[in-house]
């Protein structure tokens, strides 16, 4: 088989933005679901020793913690790809592109 040799010279910015921020928000999911789940476990200590309303707070964050994690970390993904994807195009149109080989 023969190698090809390929130069990578221009990545796609919002493609890159697009890939970046599903990653990221993949990541503040999980995130917000450890977060999610050390704030209900507070919460049920606070209710189990306290039994007071100020337990409670802890369930919204918890909740809180689900739904903008990912949205957050989203958003700073995609702007960090685009970010990126800018850099390596100017980086890349001074120095040239990656190099890789396929077979």
């Amino acid at each position: 088989m023969a190698v090809q040799k390929l130069v990578l010279k221009k990545l796609g910015v919002f493609s890159c933005a697009k890939v970046s921020g599903i990653l990221y928000a993949a990541l503040g999911l999980l995130a917000g679901m450890i977060f999610s789940f050390f704030a209900l476990l507070g919460t049920a200590i606070g209710i189990a020793s306290e039994g007071g309303p100020e337990a409670l707070i802890g369930l919204l964050f918890g909740i809180g913690a689900v739904i903008v994690l990912p949205i957050v970390y989203g958003t700073l993904g995609f702007i960090g790809g685009i970010v990126a994807a800018v850099i390596y195009n100017l980086v890349a149109g001074v120095i040239g592109g990656v190099e890789m080989e396929l077979e």
